[in-house]
Order: structure tokens, then sequence, then C-alpha cells
């Protein structure tokens, strides 16, 4: 077995900070990538919300029913004509610099999330015109027209508020010390090494927290971070291989919680920045061949056991607004030979894959490049670490990227930060006026069968243009001892500390 450094400098992390933290309860959490910078504007990692769980609450939560609930907000109440949105808050709270929370305060956090040159969530707020203050603890989001998935958003970064303080005084380094009111607060953090957060004493809601320190440890070898688990170095690790829950499941220390991932797993394609004006970004026929290239049960048995689900749309086929209309195609390698034949382009057609770190991502792209290669197209595979692929993400330094999205709870948060020609998250440069016309469209409606009907329209044109190939939604796979209790997993994969005890 080939252990990389990073995977003994957990391990050596992990014996060696038994002795120092023994006197205090430590909940020691493995994650399969070093997020990005721990800033909530300007992230975009998956693991980095993973992250965020333990110390930036929002305005509003979710439950496993995907229920919105209210965190640092109590309640909130939408005017008749859609355009505005009061929001009460919670007393009594504070940041970890001892600041207080308020209706300033928040004003600030979204105002920050709106301005902020960097950030990525402007198209999750895109309609917020102004933030007014009602008094000290109600403010009103004032809207330049009305946007269904706002609440939607308030649940996840756009609604994680930071201490105007802090963000003043530290700006564009405010996420190399954030400061948020979350249950623990940040201690430190060593690139590729750990991430340490201590208990926040004057949380608002400090009676439900049980354990004195969070150590994350991003450790990118799945066996790696099963291995530490099973020995006892960590308490819990996300993302078990689905290969692995037979071995979770047959040990008596460990304990499996799973639940169905709102989000999916896709290949983006570099349709507008490929510098090398590949056949795959310049020919939608040869987009549509490799898609029908791919058996996509066949990639869920070989390399998940069967046990994530098979799709081809942002949401997944038993979400309220999947397009039964549109169902998942069949593998044809006949069909993508005939329109790789009418493309006119010289075979094979070689593509540059770029493929985040990780046995699943790899293991996928090696499935996809077999396929592929079947009906005369060459994946490269390129394998990079995680951070890294998204600066070239970004820089369009790909042909196509393997690359999941952990999902939002309104379809608009899986599909308008991707596929509108002006969202930050468009890293293919994809753009159609009807696919945008139809995204700014489905944020003016909170009727779900026009919104339907809207969404109908993007994904004829969606699937047709193929900038993004959707290949599976994933299951929620998480381990962990059975000495930690009171752990529930919700859909959007987040690790949520609150309520935890260890035995």
């Amino acid at each position: 077995m080939k252990f990389s450094r990073l995977a003994f400098a957990a391990a050596a992390l992990l014996v060696s900070s038994e002795a120092v933290v023994h006197a205090q309860s430590t909940l020691r959490i493995g994650i399969a990538q070093d997020p990005d910078v721990l800033d909530p504007s300007i992230s975009r990692t998956y693991v980095g919300r993973i992250v965020f769980a333990a110390f930036c609450d929002k305005l509003f939560d979710i439950d496993e029913k995907l229920n919105i609930v209210p965190q640092l907000a109590l309640s909130h109440e939408t005017s008749a004509d859609g355009k505005e949105m009061t929001i009460k808050l919670r007393p009594g709270v504070k940041f970890h610099d001892g600041e207080p929370f308020n209706a300033e305060a928040a004003k600030f956090s979204i105002e920050r999330h709106l301005t902020l040159p960097t950030s990525f969530r402007k198209p999750e707020l895109a309609t917020v015109d102004h933030v007014d203050v009602v008094d000290p603890l109600t403010i009103k989001l004032v809207l330049k027209s009305p946007f269904a998935p706002l609440i939607a958003q308030l649940t996840d970064r756009a609604g994680m508020m930071m201490s105007p303080k802090a963000a003043k005084e530290q700006g564009d380094k405010f996420g190399q010390h954030p400061v948020c009111a979350g249950p623990y607060k940040f201690v430190e953090r060593v690139q590729q090494d750990r991430m340490v957060f201590e208990k926040f004493a004057d949380y608002w809601n400090k009676d439900n927290i049980f354990i004195d320190r969070v150590v994350f440890l991003p450790i990118v070898d799945s066996t790696v971070r099963l291995a530490n688990l099973k020995s006892g170095g960590l308490d819990l690790i996300e993302r078990v291989l689905a290969t692995d829950i037979k071995a979770v499941r047959a040990d008596s220390k460990l304990k499996l919680s799973t639940a169905p991932a709102i989000g999916y797993m896709g290949l983006t394609i570099n349709v507008a920045n490929d510098k090398n004006k590949g056949a795959l970004s310049q020919s939608v026929k040869v987009r549509q061949a490799l898609d029908l290239s791919i058996d996509r049960e066949a990639l869920n048995q070989v390399v998940f056991n069967g046990e994530f689900f098979p799709g081809n749309q942002w949401v997944s086929p038993d979400h309220p607004y999947y397009q039964k209309a549109f169902p998942v195609k069949p593998r044809d390698v006949t069909k993508a030979k005939a329109l790789l034949k009418e493309a006119g382009v010289s075979l094979p057609v070689t593509v540059d894959l770029m493929v985040p770190l990780g046995a699943e991502n790899e293991a996928v792209a090696q499935v996809l490049q077999s396929m592929a290669s079947e009906v005369g197209i060459d994946l490269k595979i390129r394998t990079i670490e995680f951070a890294t692929s998204f600066k070239q993400a970004q820089a369009g330094e790909f042909q196509a990227f393997l690359i999941p999205w952990s999902g939002r709870i309104d379809p608009d948060g899986n599909a308008y930060v991707f596929l509108h020609s002006k969202a930050p998250q468009n890293d293919g440069g994809y753009s159609n006026p009807e696919a945008d016309k139809a995204l700014e469209d489905a944020r003016l409606v909170t009727d779900q069968a026009q919104r339907m009907a809207i969404y109908e329209k993007l994904t004829k044109v969606v699937l047709n243009d193929e900038p993004l190939l959707y290949l599976y939604h994933p299951k929620l796979l998480i381990a962990h001892t059975t000495k930690l209790e009171g752990y529930r997993q919700m859909p959007d994969g987040l690790v949520r500390v609150v309520g935890l005890k260890l035995k």
C-alpha cells in the first residue's frame, strides 16, 4: 500500500496530539481534501463547508427532511409582492471576538457577500438591492425583483455571519483567521495538515456543546482515513468508499451514517475557454458522443457497488424538480461513432481530463476513459491536488473537469452558478441566451408547477448543448466511532457538531 507524505504527517499529528489534549475531549475529523480559504464570501469547496459548520453559523439551517429551520435568525416574512424579506434575529449572540451580533452586523455580512470583488456569493444574492436595519434585531432585504431561492441561499455560505470588526481589520486576510458566531472558534490552520478549533464559551447554544476541541485533518487517501478511524486516531471520517461499506458495518467499534446526497458528480466541459480549441469544446456533436459513450449504471456498479444513483440532471431522479421527460439515455456506441463522423473530426479525439486526487475520482475517470475509448475519444487523465484544480479551472486550464457538487436544497443552487453565462463558477464559459433566460425566470416565481415548466425549457437546452455531463448522485457515507454519540447525517453532507458527545 502506498502512503502519501500527507498521510504520514496526519498520522504523526494524531500520535503527537494525544498527549497534548488528553485532558480535553477532542473530536478528530478526517476530511477528503484540504479546503480552500476559510472565508465564507470567497470559499467554493465542499470540504470548506464541512469545516464552516463547526465555527460559522448561518441565518438559517436545514433539518433531515430539508425543512428550513432558524439558526442565527428566529423567523422571516416575505412581502406579498415578493420584493421584501424581513428577518428577526436571535438576541444575545456574540462573535468569537466578543463583538455583538445584531442587525448592523447582519447587514455588513450580507453586503460583504455582495460587494467583495472576489465573492462567490454574488449570484446567490443577486437580486438583493440593499439591506435596511429596521431595529437592533431586525433587518429587511429589499430586492430588485422576487427571488424564489433566497431563503434557501441563506441556509448556506450566503447566510454566514462574520464579525464586522474582524473583517474590516483583516481585509483580504480574513480567511487566515476567520471570526464568526459558531460553536467553535478558530485556533490555527496548517495547510495540508490540520485545522484546529476550540469551544466558544459565549456561544448562544453553549448548553448543547459537549466537546472541547474539534480538529479537521485532510487525508486524501480514503484507505488511510479509514485505517486511522479503525485504529482510534480519528473519531469520524467523511466520504467512506462505497466498496468499504461492508468493512465498516462489520466493525463493532464503528457506525455508518448515510443519507441520499442532494448534489451530483459531473464532467464540466471547457466550451469557451479552451486555449487549444479542442474538438470537445468546438463541437456539440463530440460532446454528445462522449455522453452517449457513458453507461451510467455500469459506472455505478463498477465503482460504487450499485450504491449510488445514476443521473443526467442537476437534481436526482427522485427530486421533485427532476424532469422525467428527459430520462437518462442508455449507452449507444453506434450513435456516438456516427456523431463523431458527422462532426468531421480526426480520431481519436484527445481530451485533457482534469481529475482531483482521490481513489474514487480516479476510478470514475478510468471507467469513463475505457468507455470513451470504444467510440474514438481518448481521455488523457491528469490527476491534480484538489485546491490546485479549482485554480486551474478558473484559469481555463482544462478541457474536461471531473468535479462533484455537494448540492443545495433549491434547484437554482445546483444550476445557476454553473450554467448562467455570468456566474462565477461557470468555469467552462458556457453561454446560451435561452438558458440564461430560463435560469433568471425560475428565480422570479415560487409556484412549483410554474418553475417546473421553466426548468423543463432549461433542461432541454442544456442536455442538447452538453456543457456539463451529469453522471450520478452520491449516497453520503460517513463513518464514526461508536464512542461518538448523537450524530445525525443531513442530506447536504455537512458534519454538524452541536449536540455531539464523546464517551
